[in-house]
Order: C-alpha cells, then structure tokens, then sequence
C-alpha cells in the first residue's frame, strides 16, 4: 500500500491496517501523544483502532510540545 506519511511517500507491505497499527509500523514514540490527519480531516482518538488506512492516503502525525520562555 501506497500512502504519503508527513509529506513522504512511503510503501507499506501490509495491504489493510488500521491507524493504531500503522502507528505501530512507523514507530511512533508515544502515540498516545500524537494526533493523526487523513487527506486534511483530524481523527478521534477513539477511532484509531477501527480506522482503516487506505492506498493513496495522505497522513500526517501531528505532535504537540509545550514550552517555551517567558521574558
């Protein structure tokens, strides 16, 4: 499966995953810090498991940071 991951394209071997599972494939640290897009629509988390990936996705992982200074 092709799919375009944070702007790269990147070949999948498994032909059907679900958003959890190809977070798992990427080896994303932490992905329950993580917000995932699909072709510009922001998922629930709580979908992560039944949403299925699809050939030609474009997905991004967004990771949020605090910090910063105050001066």
């Amino acid at each position: 499966m092709k799919l375009t991951i944070n702007g790269e394209k990147k070949e999948v071997a498994s032909e059907s995953m679900t958003v959890t599972e190809l977070l798992a494939n990427q080896g994303v640290e932490m992905p329950d810090m993580v917000s995932v897009q699909i072709n510009g629509d922001f998922l629930e988390r709580e979908t992560f498991d039944s949403r299925a990936v699809r050939d030609g996705d474009e997905i991004d992982f967004l990771y949020f940071m605090g910090g910063g200074s105050r001066e």
